[in-house]
C-alpha cells in the first residue's frame, strides 16, 4: 500500500464522476425536442454560409438551408474564388427556389490569416438586417434551426452557437469521429455553458449586429486564429455571455478516411491550445483509458482485486455515454463503442500533438495556429 496507489485508484474514481457530472449538466440542453413552430412577428434573419470546396452531402445541406420555417430570411452563400467547385451547386440551389432572398458573392477579402472569415466579411457586410448568423456549410438545418437559435438569446447574450452532432457514418473512421463530436466535444461543451463557461462554435454562430459592430466589427474576429476563439473573447470582455442553443443540428458525415479524421481532430487541438490554454491543459485527463488503468493500478497496489475495480469504472464510462447518446438521440451503434475506447487511446497523442506543432492545415492553406500579430 502507498500514496501511489490512493492517488491513482482516487482520481480514477473522480474522472468517473466527473464523467457522469458532465452529463448531468449538459442533459437539458442535448435531449431531443419537438420542432419550434414558426414564430409570429419574427425579425429579419440573413444567414451567411461560407462555401470551399465540395463535401459529403453539400448538395442536401444547401437544399435544408432553402427549407426553413422561418417567416423572414435571407441567404448569402460566399465563395473566394468563381472557379471554387462549390459555386455550381450554390447556383443551382438558388435557382430551384426563386421565392427565396438568395445570391452567390464571389471575392476574397484578405484581411486576416483565417481563410474562412475572410470569405465571411463580404456577406457579413451585404446582409440586412439586425441578426446574422454564420453557418457553415456542412450543417444540415433542422426547419426550426433559426427558432433554436433565436430562443437560445436571453440577456446579456453576445452570441448563439451550437456545436455539430456527427450523424451518417459510413465507416469506421467516421464513426471514430462521431465518438469526439457528439458525446466528448459536444457534452463538454454543453457542461460548460451550464456552468457559465460557454464558448461560441463556429459551425453556427448567430449575431446581433450591433453587438458586433460596437466592439469594433467582424474584422475583429481575425484577432485570433479561430473566429470561434475570437469571438468567445470579444463577447467575454463586454461582459456579456457566449451562450448554446438547445438540442443539437446534425452534421452528416459519410466515408471519412482516418487521415482526414485525425489531421481534423489534430487541427482543433492545436487550435483549442493556442487560443484557450488554461483550458485546454486538463484535456489530457479526460480519457477513458486513463481512468482505467489508474483505477486499476491502485486498486492493485492496495491488494484488491484489480479486474472488477476497472471493469466497473470503463462499464460506467462507456455504458453511460451510451446511454447519454441514445437518451439525445444521436449516433449510437455497435462500432461506436470500439470508436469511444479509440478516441480515448488517441486523446493523450493528439494532446502531446498539439503542444509539439504549430502549423494548421486548413483546406490547402498552412498558417500558424498562434495568434495572429497585429
Amino acid at each position: 500500500m502507498s500514496w501511489l496507489g490512493e492517488f491513482a485508484l482516487g482520481y480514477g474514481l473522480l474522472a468517473a464522476g466527473a464523467q457522469g457530472l458532465s452529463m448531468m449538466l449538459a442533459a437539458p440542453k442535448c435531449r431531443r425536442r419537438r420542432p419550434l413552430p414558426a414564430p409570429a412577428g419574427a425579425p429579419q434573419v440573413t444567414i451567411v454560409q461560407p462555401l470551399c470546396g465540395v463535401e459529403p452531402f453539400l448538395e442536401a445541406t444547401l437544399e435544408s438551408t432553402f427549407a426553413l420555417d422561418y417567416p423572414q430570411y435571407d441567404l448569402i452563400f460566399c465563395v473566394a474564388r468563381a472557379a471554387d467547385p462549390a459555386a455550381p451547386f450554390a447556383k443551382r440551389a438558388i435557382q430551384r427556389h426563386p421565392e427565396r432572398r438568395a445570391r452567390l458573392l464571389i471575392g476574397d477579402d484578405r484581411a486576416s490569416p483565417n481563410p474562412k472569415l475572410n470569405n465571411v466579411l463580404k456577406g457579413w457586410k451585404a446582409a440586412r438586417g439586425p441578426w446574422i448568423v454564420i453557418a457553415d456549410s456542412n450543417v444540415l438545418m433542422p426547419r426550426d434551426y433559426i427558432q433554436r437559435l433565436m430562443a437560445a438569446w436571453k440577456p446579456r447574450t453576445g452570441v448563439v452557437s451550437a456545436p455539430p452532432i456527427g450523424g451518417a457514418a459510413a465507416s469506421l473512421a467516421a464513426e471514430f469521429e462521431c465518438a469526439f463530436l457528439n458525446t466528448y466535444q459536444a457534452r463538454w461543451q454543453y457542461a460548460a455553458n451550464a456552468c457559465g463557461l460557454g464558448f461560441a462554435q463556429g459551425k453556427s454562430m448567430l449575431w446581433r449586429r450591433d453587438i458586433l459592430e460596437a466592439q469594433g466589427g467582424i474584422e475583429r474576429l481575425g484577432e485570433e486564429i479561430a473566429e470561434d476563439a475570437a469571438a468567445t473573447k470579444l463577447v467575454r470582455r463586454a461582459k456579456l455571455r457566449p451562450r448554446l442553443a438547445a438540442g443539437s443540428f446534425p452534421q452528416p458525415l459519410g466515408k471519412r478516411s482516418w487521415k482526414e479524421v485525425w489531421d481534423r481532430q489534430a487541427r482543433w487541438a492545436r487550435l483549442r491550445r493556442a487560443t484557450f490554454p488554461l483550458y485546454f491543459t486538463p484535456e489530457l485527463l479526460t480519457s477513458g483509458l486513463l481512468a482505467v488503468g489508474a483505477t486499476a493500478l491502485g486498486a492493485w497496489d492496495l491488494g484488491w482485486r484489480a479486474g472488477p475495480w476497472a471493469l466497473g469504472v470503463a462499464l460506467f464510462w462507456y455504458g453511460s455515454e451510451a446511454v447519454f447518446a441514445r437518451w439525445a438521440g444521436w449516433r449510437m451503434r455497435p462500432a461506436t463503442f470500439i470508436a469511444l475506447v479509440a478516441r480515448d487511446a488517441a486523446l493523450p497523442w493528439l494532446w502531446a500533438q498539439a503542444w509539439s506543432v504549430d502549423a494548421v492545415e486548413w483546406r490547402g492553406h498552412v498558417i500558424s495556429a498562434e495568434r495572429p500579430k497585429p
